[in-house]
């Protein structure tokens, strides 16, 4: 690719866009100054940048057909392995499609990247194949992640095996799916919302967003780079720390887990919970949307905790309220100009920056952009609208509000070692028809966040635990810990785990 010296009309044109007045002989001037700076990207079109080469031979697989595939979860199957002995020997794992495998298509949900296909392995996925671990596919995710529901997806709609006519949740609805229906006994998701949280939740396995900055996006398409999260979705507690272990740690891509903290947390399973401390956060639970029953049985899950020797008392975050107003600020804005605007990869940060992406992604945005769905067409708009009426001031503000959100936390858990809530406060939703208004077509999809948004802005670990059904559909626990202590989350969820079957409760 060659990069052309601008036209005078051009230029005039790049002025004009900004307001500035020039006269002819300033735009020939400037033109003139162009030159300088352009050939430096000359020269950058001779370097060659370093890639993240797969460790594994591969076939590209193949899409399944429904008979393989009955609730949806599935993008792409494949059968990759690198041949090691470790932690994952035996295991098959499905990959969220916003992450890269490479030589197998992904698409994150949507029609812009369709048919584009990767060169690069992510860090997860060469740290699974490093352990021994098989690649078992990609499972199906919403369009682009922007949605907690799962009737997003270009390639169709994901649905719940306790209920097919039920979502999954989202934005990991197929990774949820997978997990729940006994195909594969872990998974990768992400989680920026609530995207690991909401359909481990619904779907009743167990998942972990980790603490912001322990486990590497390198090689993951972003949203918003200051609330990203990728983390281990699973049937059992000791799946989601068998998988942490292998994919948590500093990847020296990622300048997000220069802090991060790894610890032992296969020891953790079977650890005696008794003496831990948990709050009950009040805030957590009787929001106007909540379930009654649900809250009963989080409620109910508190007081068996007791029997194993776990101490419980109420507790009050009234920031827990302001939480996703906070969010709203943060990813709105941050996921126009990152993912969308930025092309699926953003600008600015330290980390690998996939090209090939990048090229997909534009050229999608060019060609598609009518085809994505009303959740993507929002964030869209809205946070663009934000951009250019009010130049980032309330972006500018939930960032820095972040830092009371996070210290009322912190504050709580002084006292406490894990905090408890209802992951979400109702049960899976029915699937929306085709042809839903369009406003219920985005309120189903956006309107399960209440308790989940708020730790993606905190950072803290959330790890969601199946307690119970209501009305056949499973409800999630969600607790909550100081960052980089998920031994501690592991530790208790073991106990309830340990506790009884939670589908009889």
């Amino acid at each position: 690719m060659v990069v052309r010296l601008p036209t005078l009309e051009q230029i005039d044109s790049l002025g004009s866009d900004f307001g500035l007045v020039l006269t002819p002989d300033e735009v020939a001037a400037f033109r003139q100054a162009f030159k300088g700076p352009l050939a430096s990207y000359g020269r950058l079109d001779e370097l060659v940048p370093p890639a993240l080469a797969p460790i594994a031979p591969r076939s590209p697989g193949y899409r399944p057909p429904a008979s393989e595939n009955p609730y949806g979860a599935w993008y792409w199957k494949t059968d990759i392995h690198a041949g090691g002995q470790g932690l994952l020997s035996g295991k098959k794992i499905a990959i969220k499609d916003n992450i890269c495998v490479a030589g197998v298509p992904m698409m994150n949900g949507s029609a812009l990247l369709e048919g584009y296909v990767p060169e690069l392995d992510a860090t997860v996925v060469t740290r699974i194949l490093e352990a021994g671990g098989t690649i078992a596919g990609k499972a199906a995710c919403e369009d682009l992640c922007f949605s907690g529901a799962s009737h997003t997806c270009a390639g169709g709609v994901i649905r719940n095996p306790h209920n097919p006519a039920h979502s999954a949740g989202g934005s990991s609805g197929g990774s949820a799916a997978l997990v729940a229906a006994g195909e594969v006994p872990m998974a990768l998701g992400g989680d920026q919302g609530g995207s690991i949280r909401t359909p481990s939740s619904w779907c009743g396995i167990y998942g972990l967003k980790p603490t912001w900055g322990l486990v590497p996006t390198t090689g993951s398409m972003p949203i918003s780079y200051s609330v990203d999260h990728c983390g281990p979705m699973g049937a059992t507690v000791e799946d989601v720390a068998r998988l942490l272990t292998v994919i948590a740690g500093h990847d020296g891509w990622d300048t997000r887990t220069i802090s991060a903290r790894t610890s032992d947390y296969m020891a953790a399973l079977g650890k005696p919970a008794k003496g831990l401390r948990v709050g009950i956060l009040r805030e957590g639970f009787g929001h106007p949307e909540s379930d009654p029953d649900v809250d009963a049985k989080v409620r109910a899950a508190g007081a068996a905790l007791r029997k194993a020797g776990v101490e419980t008392e109420e507790v009050s975050v009234p920031w827990h309220l302001d939480g996703p107003h906070v969010w709203s600020g943060i990813i709105l804005e941050g996921a126009a100009e990152m993912m969308l605007k930025g092309y699926g990869v953003g600008n600015n940060i330290h980390g690998y920056y996939p090209l090939s992406m990048q090229e997909a992604f534009a050229r999608g945005m060019g060609t598609r952009i009518n085809d994505v769905s009303p959740t993507v067409k929002l964030v869209l708009m809205l946070g663009e609208y934000m951009h250019r009426n009010y130049h980032g001031r309330y972006h500018s503000k939930a960032q820095n509000l972040r830092v009371l959100l996070r210290r009322a936390y912190d504050e709580a858990l002084e006292k406490f070692d894990v905090l408890a809530m209802p992951t979400i406060p109702f049960t899976a939703t029915p699937i929306p028809p085709a042809d839903a208004p369009l406003s219920i077509a985005i309120d189903t999809a956006l309107n399960m966040q209440a308790n989940t948004c708020s730790f993606d802005v905190s950072g803290h670990p959330a790890f969601t635990v199946p307690c119970g059904r209501v009305n056949g559909l499973p409800v999630g626990l969600m607790l909550v810990g100081r960052h980089f202590e998920e031994t501690t989350l592991i530790q208790l969820a073991s106990a309830i785990e340990a506790g009884g079957d939670w589908k009889l409760n």
